[in-house]
């Protein structure tokens, strides 16, 4: 990778949907860990491509060095949360489920703040069904949340997407269970 160039210059351009080189990008921050801010700082890029393929970078990089996220998870669920992209809340939503232990009791109460936006406020099938794993997972556990999550799960269970609906319906039933 070219040392001249920003993680957002190197993230931008190609198709929208490829990856592009964010592989290259993962592993000059995993070369030089000092990076990783340079490259949270591309989700505010001015370029949806740019946020999409840092969602990327960052889901292979918690992959591989979940610590390193622990001093931004405050800011992921503030700052990151408060952008509208679909691919920046769908990332959110596996962030909470993968990197679950490391969140305080504050942090996974924030966290379910942004994850009941996401099904409250959002129509994206991929939003909605990242989002639909974590709370459910959560929710085996939490009372107060598996009673707030069961009338989404009756709204979205009839949802004219399959790839909606079902899901809902089979987190439903186990949540009733």
């Amino acid at each position: 990778m070219d040392n001249h160039l920003s993680f957002a210059d190197v993230l931008r351009g190609g198709h929208p949907n490829s990856l592009g080189r964010t592989v290259e990008v993962v592993e000059a921050v995993l070369a030089a860990p000092t990076k990783f801010d340079q490259l949270y700082g591309c989700y505010f890029d001015g370029d949806e491509t740019v946020r999409l393929r840092t969602s990327n970078a960052m889901k292979r990089l918690w992959r591989q060095q979940p610590d390193w996220f622990r001093p931004y998870l405050d800011r992921f669920y503030e700052e990151v949360a408060a952008l509208t992209q679909p691919s920046t809340r769908w990332t959110l939503a596996q962030m909470a489920l993968e990197l679950a232990p490391l969140f305080t009791d504050a942090q996974r109460q924030r966290a379910i703040m942004v994850l009941k936006d996401n099904l409250t406020q959002y129509d994206d099938w991929i939003v909605l069904s990242q989002t639909l794993k974590t709370l459910g997972a959560w929710a085996k556990t939490d009372p107060d949340l598996r009673d707030w999550l069961i009338p989404q799960l009756e709204r979205l269970a009839a949802d004219p997407r399959k790839s909606v609906a079902a899901p809902a319906a089979k987190l439903l039933k186990r949540l009733r269970g």
